[in-house]
């Protein structure tokens, strides 16, 4: 007997066809989810907006808006059952190389203080917190805050 090898996920750029499936992983990760809507204007404002799938289906996403020296992380989320196994990592260096490439000096995001895994992810990374933004973030109840986080490039 002999394995059928299958090919390691990829990454390539989102397109409209995937936003009813984007949409679908964003309402089962969280209690507060970008809507279909947030995504297609992300598309639509030329944001750069990538999609980590495999031959099973899409497995993550990601959304930056790039400026002149810096970038903003707006998205960047592994669906619930493909989590702890690296795409995160994968997918996040992906956009680093994008920003480097760009020309940013600077990579900047939001997350939510509750976000352990992000936060962590993150803190492998070398992000610094450079702020706070209070009651940024829905939640049940009332408001949480964002914490601003900056990595120089």
């Amino acid at each position: 007997m002999s394995a059928v090898l299958r090919p390691e996920p990829w990454i390539q750029p989102l397109a409209e066809a995937d936003l009813e499936v984007v949409a679908a992983i964003e309402r089962d990760l969280y209690e507060f989810p970008w809507t279909l809507g947030n995504f297609a204007d992300s598309l639509g404002a030329g944001y750069s907006c990538w999609a980590f799938r495999s031959l099973d289906g899409l497995l993550g996403y990601a959304v930056m808006m790039l400026g002149v020296d810096e970038a903003h992380l707006l998205n960047l989320s592994i669906a619930a059952s493909c989590q702890r196994r690296g795409f995160g990592s994968r997918l996040f260096e992906h956009l680093l190389r994008l920003a480097r490439e760009y020309g940013t000096r600077t990579l900047l995001l939001e997350v939510r203080p509750s976000n352990v895994a992000a936060r962590r992810l993150y803190a492998r990374y070398g992000f610094a917190q450079v702020g706070v933004r209070k009651g940024y973030y829905p939640a049940a109840r009332g408001r949480e805050d964002a914490l601003v986080l900056s990595l120089a490039l």
